[in-house]
């Protein structure tokens, strides 16, 4: 068939981005002032960022945590897409344990002297999969912490069940230069030009897809160079080829804003959102913080976490609050923090839905039931390890000549 040049003239959009980036847009777009009466729940409003004072709540009161997280949701998607939430973990026993375990793992890998994606090794310190190997360090904070069922409410906000989270752990010595400007992860980790060939419904999924947080491990005075955030950006939906413009780059560094946290508190935003970490102007303090990457149950995380290997370091301290509280809020938080929640891909041969169902068993579900029955270790190990083996797609079928 020969195709003439009349019937290759356009009569759609383009499935792709053009060249034009404007930034005239982006400066309106990112000039708004937030309706503080919109978020009637948060305690403040501070350079259009939502503030939420954790401990005026009742986390039990259904209808409460329901409101709560349908203004948190809406703050993420179509307002500033950041807020903070101040005293999230308000144990600063917890906190100083889980450092002191972060501790551990980075005098354990100096030397490897790891680096990341903004800064050479040995000018901070950073612990890639900081999730799994804080649950083979210390087994007991990291149950104390992932059983915190604020994390589990603001990740539910945003992404529904069956959540998978991951984090790093990031410490910003004295001096420590500034990020650049950026975006991240599905598309902000591309290259520009693997980033333009994405179609622009996928460039706008993207940031639906995770939850990007830091849970503060120390004071962060704005001096110490906390999050640099530039509210309203992700609502730019050119922004994944934007940030990279130096023209975008400037303006970001005109007019990003940087709020001061204590020690305990989170902060979540969009992962579209333009943000970068701040400098350390500071003589003597090491920020620290653990940055949580929160992914949907229809997303790519992007670490591989090892559950039964998990499990099997947290099993005790797990079994131990169950038989003391039961199926609480914060263990099937901790159960949504560790375990797969969703049961696909798998061999349907193998695991085929239940009669009433349409999906087989999750991890979760199976943790959830093996906690409520009082299963051994050896049990659950085995149970999970024989789910992760039936799931993979092995064929064997055999070819008889005729």
């Amino acid at each position: 068939m020969t195709v003439s040049d009349e019937q290759c003239r356009r009569t759609v959009p383009s499935r792709l981005y053009a060249n034009g980036l404007s930034l005239s847009d982006f400066e309106e777009l990112t000039s708004q002032t937030i309706n503080a009466k919109i978020y009637p729940l948060a305690t403040a409003v501070i350079s259009n960022v939502p503030v939420y004072d954790l401990s005026s709540f009742d986390i039990t009161d259904l209808h409460v945590t329901s409101a709560l997280q349908d203004e948190w949701h809406h703050i993420i998607l179509s307002g500033p897409g950041v807020l903070v939430l101040r005293s999230m973990f308000p144990d600063p026993y917890l906190l100083d344990s889980a450092s002191r375990a972060f501790v551990r793992i980075i005098n354990r890998e100096k030397s490897q002297s790891r680096g990341d994606h903004f800064a050479k090794g040995g000018q901070n310190h950073r612990i890639w999969n900081s999730f799994g190997k804080h649950a083979a360090v210390d087994p007991a904070s990291f149950v104390e912490y992932y059983s915190n069922p604020w994390l589990a409410l603001i990740c539910d906000a945003w992404l529904g069940p069956a959540y998978r989270v991951t984090a790093q752990v990031n410490i910003v010595k004295p001096g420590g230069a500034a990020q650049i400007a950026h975006r991240d992860y599905h598309l902000g980790f591309q290259t520009a030009e693997s980033c333009a060939r994405f179609p622009i419904a996928m460039q706008i999924a993207s940031q639906l897809l995770t939850l990007q947080g830091a849970i503060a491990h120390t004071d962060m005075p704005v001096e110490s160079g906390p999050t640099r955030l530039l509210p309203f950006s992700q609502k730019f939906e050119e922004g994944f080829l934007a940030y990279r413009r130096p023209e975008f780059t400037d303006y970001f560094l005109e007019h990003f804003i940087s709020l001061p946290l204590q020690k305990g508190d989170g902060i979540f935003f969009n992962s579209a959102l333009f943000h970068a970490a701040g400098c350390n102007k500071t003589s003597s303090l090491e920020r620290s913080a653990n940055l949580l990457q929160i992914s949907s149950a229809f997303g790519k995380p992007m670490e591989s976490i090892d559950s039964i290997a998990v499990i099997d370091r947290t099993w005790d301290a797990i079994s131990e609050k169950v038989r003391h509280g039961g199926l609480t809020k914060e263990v099937r938080a901790f159960v949504a923090a560790v375990a797969d929640g969703y049961p696909f891909p798998t061999n349907l041969d193998n695991r085929p839905p239940g009669p009433d169902g349409m999906a087989p068993e999750s991890e979760q579900e199976l943790l959830l039931r093996s906690l409520e029955e009082n299963w051994s270790k050896k049990k659950v190990l085995h149970s999970l390890s024989q789910m992760r083996d039936d799931s993979l797609g092995r064929i064997n079928i055999q070819c008889n000549a005729s």
